[in-house]
C-alpha cells in the first residue's frame, strides 16, 4: 500500500509502538465530549464497526481497534484531545488507518494524530440520519483539508453496494479513493455576464472600504477546526473578528429584566408561534426556559450593538450549556428581519431596527463570512436577505407528487429564520432540545422550509487560501407523512429543508463538500437565483476567494 499522508516526523517513543502485521489496519472512532451522547450513540457505532470489519475481512484484511471499549464510561469512542493523543502515541504512524464515524464528533480529538500519521487515512460513515455521522465525517474531512492532511473518504447505506466495495478495494490496493468531481468548475475558467461581474465587484469593494466586524463568542470550542478562518485570510476581505466571551453574554442576560423577556415572548405569541411547553425541566420545554432564551436574545442584540458587530456567532454547546438553556431559538430570531424589538437600556432606541443580526451557528466563521456577504448582497439586489446554515445531514431519493429526485435533508438545531418557514412565525414551533445534548433544555425554532429557489454555498480553507463552492437548488414540498418520517430518522425537534441540488449527485456532493454545514438563501424565481449566484461568485472573487461554481449554474 502506498503511503499518502504528509511526511511529518513523529515525536513519540516508537519503542512502545505495536507494529501492524501484513494486511492489518487500524480502526478508530471519534465521538462527542458529552458522556450522555457517547453512551446513547455507542450501540449504533459498534454495529457499524462490525459490518466494516466484515467487509475488510472479505478483502483479506483484519482490523486492529486502536482503543478499547471503556467499561466505566460504557462506550468506545475517543472523547477528548487528551485521549486522542494517548491513542496515537501507540500507533505505527506508517500503518493504514480507518476512521469510522456514525455520530457527531469533535475533530480536535484526532487532528493532532492525523497530522503526523504517514500511512493512508480513510474516513467512513454510514448513510443514516439516526445520529449525525455523515455530519461528523464531513467536519473531519473539512478539518483535514484545511490542515493539509491527505485522506480518502467513503460512505454507504449497508456497506454491500458496489460504490463502497470498489472504493474500499481501491484504497486497500492503492492507498487512495478517487471520486467524480466533474460538477465543480473554477470561476477563473468561466466568463460571467459583464453586468453581473461588475455588480459583484462593486459590492465587494464597498465591503472592503467600509469593513465589518464578526462577533465571535468563544472561538473553536466545538472542535470544528474547519470553521475557524485564520485572521490573515479573513482581513483582506474587509472583515475582522471581535473575540467575545460567552461569559459576557451570560452576564448580559442577568441585566435583562423579566418584563423585557415577557415582551419578547408576547411578541412571538402574537404572531402565532407555538411553544410545546410542559412541566418537567429535565425532559420538557418549560416557559421558564423560553424566558431565559428571550433574555439571551435581548442580551445578544445589545452586545452586537455595543461592539459594532455586523454578524455574531454563539458557540453555546461547550460553553453556555452548563449555565443556560440552548441558544437556538435566539439564533433563529437574530437571523430574521422581522423580529422582536430589542432596545438600548440607556436610550430606549430600537437596535438594528428593520434589520436582521446575521448569526452563524456554532461560531462557524466560514458561515459567518458567507452569511454577512449574502445578507449585504441580497439587500443590495432587493431580495429577501435572510439566510442560514444547515447541517448537510442525510438524504434519499423521493418519488411522489411533483417530485422525482434525490432530496437532501438539510437540518440544523434551530437557527433557521422564520422567513424561511412555511407559514413564517405562524408555522413555527419551539420544542425542547434533546436532553442528551442540552441538559438545561431550551427550545428550537422548528418548521419546514417553504418551497422555492435557493442559492447554496460554502466557504472553506484549502491550500492556505479561502475558497467558496456555490450553486443553485430548490427547496421542495413533500407530503407531511414523508416529512414526519424524515424527522423521525434524524432529529424531530429541528427545522428541516427538503433540498434538491441542481446538477449534483449525492456522491459528487459528499466527495467535494468540505464542511458539515451548508449556507442557504432564497431567491424569488429560478432566473434571479442564477443571477444572484453569479453576482455573489463575482463578489467573493473580488474579495480574494478562490470561487467554484458547482452543478448547473447558468452563465447567461
Amino acid at each position: 500500500m502506498t503511503a499518502r499522508c504528509r511526511h511529518v516526523r513523529s515525536h513519540w517513543n516508537m519503542k512502545t509502538t505495536k507494529r501492524l502485521k501484513p494486511r492489518q489496519l487500524y480502526l478508530i472512532s471519534n465521538g462527542d465530549l458529552r458522556l450522555s451522547a457517547n453512551q446513547k450513540c455507542w450501540p449504533e457505532q459498534a454495529k457499524m464497526e462490525g459490518i466494516i470489519a466484515e467487509t475488510l475481512a472479505a478483502e483479506g484484511w483484519s482490523v486492529v481497534r486502536a482503543h478499547a471499549f471503556d467499561k466505566q464510561k460504557q462506550h468506545g469512542f475517543i472523547d477528548s484531545q487528551k485521549m486522542g493523543m494517548e491513542v496515537f502515541r501507540n500507533l505505527d504512524a506508517n500503518g493504514p488507518l480507518v476512521v469510522a464515524e456514525c455520530v457527531w464528533q469533535y475533530s480536535h480529538h484526532l487532528l493532532h494524530g492525523l497530522l503526523t500519521h504517514r500511512g493512508p487515512i480513510l474516513t467512513v460513515a454510514n448513510w443514516s440520519g439516526t445520529w449525525p455521522g455523515l455530519v461528523g465525517m464531513l467536519n473531519l474531512n473539512g478539518s483535514m483539508t484545511k490542515a493539509g492532511i491527505r485522506y480518502s473518504t467513503l460512505w454507504s447505506e449497508n456497506f454491500s453496494d458496489r460504490f463502497y466495495k470498489d472504493g474500499l478495494r481501491q484504497w486497500l490496493e492503492e492507498g487512495v479513493v478517487t471520486h467524480d468531481q466533474s460538477h465543480v468548475k473554477d470561476l477563473s475558467m468561466l466568463k460571467l455576464p459583464l453586468a453581473d461581474a461588475q455588480a459583484g465587484r462593486r459590492a465587494a469593494r464597498q465591503l472592503k472600504k467600509e469593513k465589518a466586524i464578526l462577533g465571535v463568542f468563544d472561538e473553536g470550542c466545538m472542535g470544528m477546526f474547519n470553521a475557524i478562518i485564520p485572521d490573515e485570510l479573513l482581513h483582506p476581505t474587509g472583515v475582522f473578528k471581535e473575540r467575545l466571551s460567552q461569559s459576557a453574554l451570560f452576564a448580559a442576560m442577568q441585566r435583562v429584566s423579566d418584563a423585557e423577556a415577557h415582551a419578547v415572548l408576547d411578541w412571538l405569541l402574537a404572531r402565532g408561534m407555538t411553544f410545546a411547553w410542559g412541566a418537567d425541566e429535565e425532559t420538557e420545554l418549560t416557559q421558564t426556559q423560553t424566558l431565559q432564551q428571550c433574555k439571551m436574545y435581548v442580551a445578544a442584540v445589545r452586545l452586537a450593538d455595543e461592539f459594532g458587530c455586523a454578524a455574531i456567532g454563539i458557540q453555546y454547546q461547550q460553553g453556555l450549556k452548563d449555565l443556560a438553556p440552548a441558544s437556538d431559538l435566539v439564533e433563529g430570531l437574530l437571523n430574521n428581519v422581522e423580529r422582536p424589538p430589542a432596545k438600548c437600556p440607556k436610550t430606549g432606541r430600537v437596535l438594528f431596527d428593520g434589520e436582521a443580526v446575521p448569526h452563524f451557528n456554532e461560531v462557524d466563521e466560514c458561515a459567518g463570512l458567507d452569511g454577512l456577504v449574502t445578507y449585504r448582497l441580497w439587500r443590495e439586489l432587493g431580495l429577501p436577505p435572510e439566510n442560514t446554515l444547515h447541517d448537510l445531514r442525510w438524504g434519499q431519493h423521493y418519488k411522489g407528487p411533483g417530485v422525482d429526485d434525490y432530496v437532501w435533508v438539510f437540518l440544523i438545531s434551530g437557527a433557521v429564520p422564520p422567513a424561511h418557514l412555511q407559514g413564517g412565525y405562524g408555522g413555527a414551533i419551539s420544542e425542547r432540545q434533546p436532553p442528551m445534548y442540552f441538559r438545561l433544555g431550551g427550545g428550537t425554532l422548528k418548521g419546514v422550509s417553504k418551497p422555492g429557489h435557493v442559492v447554496w454555498s460554502r466557504i472553506f480553507v484549502m491550500g492556505g487560501k479561502l475558497h467558496c463552492d456555490l450553486g443553485v437548488a430548490k427547496a421542495v414540498k413533500l407530503p407531511q407523512q414523508e416529512t414526519e418520517r424524515r424527522w423521525r430518522e434524524t432529529t424531530p425537534q429541528w427545522p428541516i429543508m427538503h433540498a434538491v441540488l441542481d446538477g449534483i449527485t449525492r456522491d459528487q456532493m459528499m466527495a467535494r463538500h468540505k464542511s458539515n454545514h451548508i449556507q442557504v438563501v432564497y431567491a424569488p424565481d429560478a432566473s434571479q437565483a442564477h443571477r444572484a449566484c453569479r453576482i455573489k461568485a463575482a463578489m467573493l472573487a473580488e474579495l480574494g476567494l478562490e470561487v467554484h461554481l458547482c452543478g448547473n449554474v447558468r452563465l447567461v
